[in-house]
């Protein structure tokens, strides 16, 4: 768990440093918005991409074998 909080920490440093104005296009519509939000938001899916893939890699693991 250490690995992890560390990277978080860095990460969070990061994030809230980058305050400028930034256009994020999505898809179609241009949307204007901090750039540490857009930071914050893909840190987020990340982290949630993560312990899915975790959670579904434990689930396997468990398994008995066929």
């Amino acid at each position: 768990m250490l690995p992890f909080f560390l990277i978080t920490a860095v990460a969070v440093v990061f994030i809230f440093e980058n305050r400028a104005e930034t256009e994020i296009r999505l898809l179609i519509p241009k949307v204007t918005m901090p750039l540490w939000g857009a930071l914050l938001i893909a840190w987020g899916l990340g982290v949630l991409a993560c312990v899915v893939t975790v959670r579904r890699h434990r689930g396997r693991k468990h398994q008995k074998p066929r």
